[in-house]
């Protein structure tokens, strides 16, 4: 899987001109690789294409033109690209009023840890959560982590091969799964495997 790189982005006038067909795509392929944990946490596996999208909007927002910007932008979302070998994944942690929110977010300390995939006849792999900076304390969980979950080259083999996978966490204040996977989210998925 290739990383980002400056002359890979299309200058602001060129995106300017194709986003709205860029952003229809975006919102579709952010729709197929979401997976809802229950009413309150979701997974947003990301890709190459979604991470090129987040940069080049980061631009055009900030109306960044000059190479530090770029940089800064490249090195902030290329860690989210998969590198073929593991899948990558915005865990969000959604309740719409703001008491409740701070409440669980203070139940659900540690859960980054025990989000979890499973491919089928192979063990469960927990998430690396949150490599670039920690985002919890002891007293809170964050609402917004970043995962990694790697995998062995049996576990790529089985999935290119067919095989089911699951989604889940296992922390005892949200004990939830998601047994069976859309087979368009994890076609796609597995269109990230080298």
């Amino acid at each position: 899987m290739g990383i980002i790189t400056r002359n890979s982005l299309l200058s602001l006038e060129t995106y300017h001109k194709e986003r709205p067909v860029f952003r229809e795509k975006a919102i579709k392929e952010r729709r197929l690789r979401t997976v809802h944990l229950g009413d309150h946490v979701t997974l947003i596996f990301e890709n190459e294409f979604l991470m090129r999208y987040q940069i080049q909007e980061m631009l055009r927002v900030e109306k960044t033109f000059e190479e530090d910007g770029i940089e800064d932008e490249l090195n902030a979302y290329n860690p989210l690209v998969p590198s073929g070998s593991d899948f990558k994944a915005t865990m969000m942690i959604e309740y719409p009023n703001e008491a409740d929110r701070k409440v669980a977010l203070a139940k659900l300390v540690g859960i980054e840890h025990q989000i979890f995939i499973e491919i089928e006849g192979q063990p469960r792999v927990y998430a690396i959560a949150d490599e670039d900076l920690e985002r919890s304390t002891a007293e809170k969980t964050s609402a917004v982590h970043f995962m990694r979950f790697d995998l062995t080259s049996n576990m790529k083999i089985a999935l290119k091969a067919g095989a089911q996978m699951m989604v889940g966490c296992d922390h005892k204040g949200y004990p939830m799964h998601v047994q069976t996977l859309p087979s368009e989210t994890l076609a796609s998925l597995v269109s990230d495997l080298s």
